[in-house]
């Protein structure tokens, strides 16, 4: 009788475990976030013939930006063996929505999952929509968590993961598009609030998750496609980022992009915004209003607006409002004031209600446009106000109103 040998592996090694995985299949490439240089190289590199790039280029670039589509089949003005092919190498699959959160006031939230990159793990970002009278407002994240930390803020006491590409950048808008029903031939979902005429997404702010100007050129690239004539064509004017004050990237954001500035000021002294926006160690207020008054294209018609969170006894004196003029005498700007949104662990209160308008008064009799981020009531002022402990916790309705306020009104 023969006997029987066992045969021992050791998977104890990364390396031994990943010999016995399936080989997968190669990456599919992303085609939403390619510059039109690059998606020209793209399709040469899978034998479109040179003489034809560039009309397949200009195809493309409609059925992505124009028409929306999701898969290379929807488009039949391109032949049946190049859509093979396209489907073989690259993929236009938009991310997977995890949650999706309407309110009653027509502010809707995604909670949207990209896939792994290379060897990392899928990842999740927010996107909001806030419709307003003869607008509505996106606002688009930037990065995975956060590499500022800024003690105000809850996506600050995220950990950075990873900055988002360009491709994921534009998928947040191609995302909303398709839920309200905003490429050509597509159905508004029913009951959904938006403007009565014309698009539903209108302007985009980039002040989601993340510091974009510390992902400065995945987010120059989705802008500047954002942007595109010949695509999505939101104007300069409706496109608005929102920086901390990363100093050297602002002049660049006006020559290279072009869009509107806002500046998440918050302190008018530098050892309070030291704290509040820790970035103010390493760029001094001083040095962030002169890289403001030096903004490309800067002008009445063209202002910067400065965000002001409202935070009970920190920032919100009188004092501080007569600073805040004299910090900007001389920029053309609009003043956001923002009543604080108080999160579990949050070591700050939303000012008065009272407070707040005899601070926005200062400001209003000094020439100056500010509003109160207040597009949904003062009923949800009151409770803002009334958050007393980090175990007391919003509904989810109520707490998409309160992150509607910081977004409101940006752009044209």
């Amino acid at each position: 009788m023969l006997g029987t040998m066992a045969l021992t592996i050791n998977i104890s090694t990364p390396e031994a475990r990943a010999q016995l995985k399936p080989a997968s299949e190669p990456e599919k490439k992303p085609l939403i976030g390619l510059t039109r240089e690059e998606l020209a190289e793209a399709l040469a590199g899978i034998g479109v013939p040179e003489r034809q790039v560039r009309m397949r280029l200009r195809q493309l670039w409609h059925w992505l930006y124009v028409r929306g589509a999701t898969d290379f089949s929807q488009m039949f003005n391109i032949s049946k063996g190049l859509r093979a092919a396209l489907d073989e190498h690259f993929t236009i699959a938009r991310p997977e929505i995890v949650e999706e959160l309407v309110s009653e006031d027509g502010t809707r939230k995604w909670l949207l999952r990209f896939p792994p990159r290379g060897a990392g793990r899928p990842v999740e970002v927010e996107t909001v929509y806030i419709p307003e009278e003869g607008r509505g407002t996106l606002c688009l994240s930037s990065q995975v968590g956060c590499t500022l930390t800024c003690s105000f803020c809850h996506t600050g006491t995220q950990r950075m993961v990873r900055n988002l590409t360009a491709g994921e950048i534009l998928d947040q808008l191609l995302i909303a598009r398709d839920r309200l029903g905003d490429f050509p031939d597509a159905a508004t979902p029913d009951g959904a609030i938006v403007p009565a005429e014309g698009r539903k997404v209108t302007n985009i702010v980039m002040m989601g998750m993340g510091e974009p100007l510390y992902n400065f050129e995945n987010v120059k690239k989705a802008l500047l496609i954002a942007s595109d004539g010949e695509g999505l064509s939101l104007s300069k004017r409706r496109i608005t980022l929102s920086t901390s004050g990363v100093v050297p990237e602002i002049y660049r954001t006006g020559e290279e992009i072009g869009v509107m500035l806002a500046i998440s000021l918050h302190a008018v002294r530098d050892e309070l915004r030291d704290e509040l926006v820790p970035i103010n160690k390493k760029y001094k207020l001083s040095e962030l209003l002169k890289a403001c008054r030096s903004y490309p294209g800067l002008s009445n018609a063209r202002r910067i607006t400065f965000e002001y969170v409202m935070l009970k006894g920190v920032n919100d004196s009188l004092d501080d409002a007569r600073e805040l003029v004299r910090l900007l005498r001389g920029i053309p700007a609009k003043i956001n004031l923002i009543p604080f949104n108080p999160w579990p662990g949050s070591a700050y209160e939303c000012s008065d209600w009272e407070q707040i308008e005899r601070f926005a008064e200062v400001i209003n009799r000094a020439g100056y446009a500010s509003p109160i981020r207040t597009p949904r009531g003062r009923d949800i002022l009151a409770a803002c106000g009334q958050l007393k402990s980090a175990s007391e916790r919003m509904r989810k309705s109520e707490r998409l109103k309160l992150e509607a306020m910081m977004i409101a009104g940006h752009g044209e």
